[in-house]
């Protein structure tokens, strides 16, 4: 009779030596793809160390392993009762319920910016999709949301953790050091980032505007593979990347992220955008992007998949150079635009017929496809005063050169530094030769300058509506500046793959956060009591959690416009923290009938 199989074989803990380091191991089987027998690997659940002081008592420390664990995963295990499992014990995810128990020293911390982050984290969801995206390992969640708001509160990098830590009360209860941050982000990979995005995109309506853009971010890690080209906007001797966002404008938060090499154009990113939208569960966006994204290429893109889009493009295209051809000449203004008393410009709209061979022999024609013309009077002087002055700055720095029979430098210097002029040199020596102006290329920037153009696809907008709805993207500006300066990630210090991947996932999420904050900031009377968002978590910081020993957590007051604050953003104040006070004494009944209920009548 065959021995009966232990169920619970796979979760019990052993010791296993090898390289001369004890870990505790399980071994639970798994099928050989290839062969199709049965196989047993170890697992690592953390080392083991001997304790002399206590007769040789073995004492099980956590690894990565264990700490990435879901508490489910961790209940499962079955470890040696004689073994001292107080490490651990001080994880939130094995603490028993009911009412906290203090056995550490008492704490005095402060814990007013980090209690407002804490609620908005669950306002705005973003705490229970982390939940869901980590199998409701909360306190991987923890680690996460602290991490994501350490730079937005402190404005320094992550060296400093767990030194703050020890000054304010923050989500994770263990101090996160450089190692435990470095596990903690190799830890999050490519289908934690899709799984995320999948829930975001669950909480966004029907025709949400959303705006798309990228920035190049500096690296100072030279092992990364996209950072290796790329010319850095700063002057700076780093390389960079390419990170694209879509923001909403409705919901007034980023919603989507993606890195790319610094040497690819916004043009060419497109494709793998809409792919990773549709993949992630993005229905009925209307998407903005400004004339980087502006081919022809991605117009026929967006028409194939039926985008709806609101896209600035190029005056010298071959559509709005059509159009702007047949104004013909004026003097002030064209005389087929209509001028609007608000914007102080001259509009109109133009309905484009536009086919895409599709599949097959098939034909799709685009959906309400509009170019909306723009003309400023005051932008056109401008831009006619700065030809005049190209002109005749290029002029005399030919003419100096023809002087001296100066030597030219490489091609792409010549068409960039001389681009009015056709310049003719030797092509041995590159000693110049002679020029002369280039009348159709100053005849057109003559022509396009005070003109705009913005297309429409899939959307019901006139030019104004149009103009106004684009103007929105500057909100996404402001957020790219927020990102580089209150987040403190304008460089990228990151040396490996996987810790990208963690940390770009992190500051999504500190994004989010800080986007709300600076939301309600500007669309309440936040913004005239504090000028900036930051101001409004440096009110909020003062605020101190007291943990006393074998005591409940005690919250301090909240006074001034520290209440203010917490009613502009929908929160509720702790028991007992409010100024306002109801007395909770009991009234004394008094003998006798009770009086009668007195009704009073206004004259």
């Amino acid at each position: 009779m065959a021995r009966p199989v232990d169920p619970d074989a796979q979760y019990r803990v052993k010791l296993h030596s090898t390289n001369g380091y004890t870990y505790a191991s399980t071994q639970p089987p798994s099928i050989d793809p290839e062969t199709g027998k049965k196989k047993y690997r170890y697992v690592h659940w953390g080392s083991v160390v001997c304790l002399p002081e206590e007769d040789g008592k073995l004492k099980f420390i956590p690894g990565s392993k264990f700490y990435q664990a879901s508490p489910e995963e961790r209940t499962r295990l079955i470890f040696p009762e004689d073994w001292d499992m107080s490490e651990a014990e001080k994880l939130t995810g094995l603490r028993k319920p009911g009412r906290p128990a203090y056995t550490e020293d008492c704490q005095n911390r402060l814990y007013g910016d980090v209690w407002l982050l804490e609620h908005i984290a669950s306002i705005t969801g973003i705490r229970q999709d982390l939940e869901v995206v980590f199998n409701g390992n909360s306190e991987m969640v923890n680690d996460i949301l602290t991490l994501a708001m350490f730079p937005y509160l402190t404005q320094f990098n992550y060296s400093r953790v767990a030194r703050w830590q020890r000054a304010v009360s923050t989500p994770s209860s263990r101090e996160l050091t450089s190692t435990d941050i470095t596990r903690l982000t190799q830890s999050i990979t490519e289908q934690h980032r899709m799984d995320l995005l999948k829930l975001r995109a669950a909480r966004l309506d029907e025709g949400e505007l959303c705006a798309v853009d990228s920035t190049s971010r500096s690296a100072y890690g030279s092992s990364l593979a996209d950072i290796r080209w790329g010319k850095n906007k700063e002057g700076l001797p780093l390389q960079q990347t390419n990170e694209i966002v879509v923001y909403t404008l409705s919901s007034h938060m980023p919603v989507y992220y993606r890195t790319f090499p610094g040497n690819m154009p916004d043009s060419r990113t497109i494709g793998v955008i809409l792919k990773d939208l549709e993949h992630a569960g993005f229905k009925d966006l209307i998407l903005i992007t400004d004339r980087g994204f502006d081919t022809l290429r991605n117009l026929e893109k967006y028409i194939l998949r039926g985008q709806s889009m609101i896209l600035c493009v190029k005056t010298n295209q071959r559509e709005v150079m059509k159009v702007i051809q047949e104004l013909g000449e004026f003097n002030d203004h064209p005389e087929e635009m209509t001028i609007d008393p608000g914007a102080r410009m001259y509009h109109k709209q133009y309905d484009i017929d536009f086919e895409v061979k599709s599949t097959g022999k098939s034909v799709k024609a685009a959906d309400r496809l509009k170019l909306n013309l723009y003309f400023d009077p005051i932008r056109r002087s401008h831009e006619l005063m700065e030809l005049q002055v190209s002109l005749a700055l290029q002029k005399d720095a030919l003419a100096e050169l023809l002087k001296n029979k100066g030597v030219l430098d490489e091609d792409n210097t010549i068409k960039r530094d001389y681009c009015y002029y056709k310049v003719v040199y030797d092509p041995a020596t590159r000693v110049i030769e002679s020029f002369e102006l280039n009348e159709k290329k100053v005849t057109k920037a003559r022509s396009l300058s005070g003109f705009f153009a913005i297309m429409t696809h899939g959307v019901d907008f006139d030019a104004m509506k149009t103009l106004r709805t684009y103007q929105l993207r500057d909100e996404q500006e402001k957020y790219f500046g927020q990102m580089k300066s209150q987040m403190m990630s304008n460089r990228q210090r990151n040396w490996s793959e996987e810790g990208k991947t963690g940390r770009l996932l992190i500051l999504f999420v500190s994004l989010i956060l800080s986007s709300y904050v600076r939301y309600i900031w500007k669309s309440t009377r936040l913004c005239d009591l504090f000028s900036s968002s930051l101001d409004i978590l440096d009110e909020m910081r003062p605020i101190r959690l007291i943990e006393h020993t074998n005591r409940a957590k005690v919250i301090t007051p909240f006074v001034g416009a520290q209440v203010d604050i917490c009613q502009e953003f929908g929160i509720q104040i702790p028991e007992g923290c409010s100024p306002e006070y109801v007395s909770r004494k009991k009234p004394k009944r008094r003998r006798g009938r009770p009086p009668k209920k007195t009704v009073h009548t206004d004259f």
